[in-house]
């Protein structure tokens, strides 16, 4: 989860790999280092805390040099102090190396090289790579030999990045399991990055490494091989974002500014995949596999965390609209319990940076199972978009808040374009298919009249700051959305919340209930309204302090919550992806008026690439 940016070629490093970090400090922001050829050695600066500690130590004394490596951490092994921080060096200082992943057979690696005589500083398992990179390095021979024949006795998942002041103007990188990409600029540039936003100042042309690959960059340009020592093409990418896409625009948060792109977000979703006459979807992702697709008796949504409560949504919509059963697995339960895959299964993997590691592992024992795979994600280029037979992008352009938003409300609207395509291939009506194509052309809009309630929940957070727990309560298509609601304050505020189906409530939930609680409660009309209105009636018994999300002016509730918030009314398939919004601006407001870092929750990183 951590982040890791180098440059080699003839500008100063510096700037570059700085710019890089902050671009990547939404993926790791426990500490953060640089390792710097200078044409005299091997200079290392690092720092525990956020990237603005480690750029204060180099502007007291600055490093001028053309090749280079940096990497923001999110810590896995060790607390993040100065000596966990990457990049770790050799026990002579002249190799250094920038991790992200996790070393399995560490400790045995770790024993056999103290044994050997090598002490180590930090409690990371990264450190035992540089040692053993430096103990099976041959005089005379170039770094990559040394990585790879290192990297051939590592059992984990790894993205690297290693420099040496015995092999100069050079970078070595490889990736197992952790994404890891290079950037190829011109008059002989090189970079390497975590993920595009780390070259993206520099050059919009990157090659995306497979798992088992190492590459080796000069100012020359760049080879791949595969860990065997046998060389590769993997193709150069463009990247089509802007690098505007990743600045804040003008808005106080990243967060924030995301929360308000979600009319465009979702737009571009559906972006010349609607088909009003025919009350289709044009999916060109899965176009070519809708005879497989018409086969399928069963499918599998594995996902993780704001992607799991979306697989959840789209479990609802497949079993009532296209009549196929679902399962939603956790991606990290589902490999580890012998789950039950029949022929005719699909398993479909949704995650917004396609790197998400128990996902991608969950997808993998699919595979090995012979089960056919499909994928919801985000990020263009991404392994599981390169893994899976075929998928759907979102196209939402860079999420880099770490509490998911327009991401969340994207996965809705896919998974209903996939549930709108498997179903008018099977029973749907064409008169039903353009009822839901008109309802998805009116979701932007709608978001839109969302967007205007922000200063009324601004306010509405005022009352609940200082709140300890809060509940969130649904039915139906409304019940992820709850657990969604709650996630989000959890992540950002740091207020404890849990998400319930309504009706659950009375099973347990409703011990908690006194004056002091809060209950969100998600009552948009749909055909369960009137028995969510009795669940509201059971926490206003209790003297619960009732906020309710509503589609309309709800003349039932009036004198029985105090506040309501409004949104516009669609089909109840679709409603989750307008009720989710307010609920994101409320976990917002809170963690700011609480002083809680948005963007960068403690603990939290955006793209968890380990186990």
């Amino acid at each position: 989860m951590c982040g890791i940016v180098g440059y080699v070629g003839s500008q100063q490093a510096t700037p570059i790999l700085m710019a890089g970090l902050k671009r990547l400090e939404y993926r790791g922001y426990d500490s953060a280092g640089l390792a710097l050829l200078n044409g005299e050695g091997l200079k290392v600066v690092k720092r525990p805390g956020k990237i603005r500690e480690l750029e204060a130590a180099i502007e007291k004394a600055p490093i001028k040099a053309t090749c280079g490596i940096a990497h923001t951490r999110w810590a896995t092994h060790g607390a993040p102090t100065q000596p966990n921080a990457h990049p770790h060096t050799s026990s002579a200082g002249d190799i250094a190396l920038v991790h992200n992943g996790i070393i399995e057979n560490s400790d045995v690696i770790k024993a056999r090289l103290v044994r050997e005589g090598y002490v180590f500083v930090s409690e990371t398992d990264t450190e035992v790579v540089v040692h053993l990179i430096d103990y099976l390095w041959e005089e005379g021979e170039p770094l990559e030999e040394a990585v790879a024949a290192a990297l051939r006795q590592v059992e984990g998942a790894y993205g690297i990045a290693v420099v040496s002041s015995r092999d100069p103007n050079k970078i070595v990188v490889a990736r197992r399991g952790s994404p890891l990409l290079i950037g190829v600029g011109k008059n002989g540039e090189m970079l390497a990055g975590s993920d595009a936003a780390a070259v993206i100042a520099v050059t919009r042309d990157v090659v995306y490494l497979d798992d088992g690959d190492y590459a080796v960059l000069t100012p020359e340009g760049y080879r791949t091989y595969q860990l065997e020592g046998q060389e590769v093409d993997r193709g150069v990418h463009e990247v089509t974002w802007d690098l505007a896409a990743i600045e804040k625009g003008g808005h106080e948060h990243f967060m924030l500014k995301e929360i308000f792109e979600q009319p465009a977000s979702l737009a571009d979703v559906m972006r010349g995949r609607l088909i009003l006459e025919e009350g289709d979807a044009r999916l060109g992702g899965i176009a070519d596999h809708q005879f497989d697709l018409g086969t399928i008796q069963r499918i599998v949504i594995t996902a993780c965390g704001t992607s799991w409560h979306a697989g959840l949504v789209g479990e609802y919509m497949l079993e009532e609209l296209a009549r196929i059963p679902v399962n939603v697995e956790y991606a990290s339960e589902f490999r580890y319990r012998n789950p039950v895959l029949e022929d005719r299964t699909l398993a479909l993997a949704v995650s917004q940076s396609g790197e998400t590691a128990d996902t991608l592992a969950a997808l993998k024992e699919a595979e090995r199972r012979g089960i056919p795979t499909m994928g919801i994600v985000n990020a263009v280029g991404s392994t599981i978009a390169r893994q899976t037979k075929f998928g759907i992008y979102l196209h939402a352009g860079p999420e880099i808040g770490v509490a998911s938003t327009k991401a969340f409300t994207s996965q809705l609207v896919a998974l209903s374009l996939f549930t709108l395509f498997m179903a008018r291939r099977r029973h749907m009506s064409v008169v039903q298919g353009r009822e839901i194509v008109q309802s998805l052309q009116q979701l932007p809009s709608q978001v839109e009249e969302v967007l205007k309630l922000n200063d009324e929940i601004r306010d509405l957070a005022k009352h609940y700051v200082d709140s300890k727990n809060f509940l969130y309560l649904g039915r139906g298509y409304q019940f992820p959305v709850a657990l969604e609601g709650a996630l989000k304050l959890k992540e950002v505020s740091y207020i404890h919340a849990e998400g319930y189906p309504a009706a659950e409530m009375k099973h347990g939930p409703i011990a908690l209930i006194d004056d002091d609680m809060p209950v969100v409660v998600l009552a948009p009309r749909d055909p369960i309204y009137s028995k969510v209105v009795s669940n509201i009636e059971e926490v206003k018994a209790r003297h619960g302090r009732i906020i309710a999300i509503v589609s309309d002016d709800a003349p039932e509730l009036q004198g029985k919550v105090d506040y309501m918030i409004k949104v516009p009314q669609t089909l109840p398939h679709l409603l989750p992806v307008l009720t989710t919004i307010p609920l994101q601006l409320l976990a917002y407001h809170i963690a700011v008026l609480r002083g809680a870092d948005v963007d960068q929750p403690r603990n939290l990183a955006k793209s968890v690439t380990v186990e």
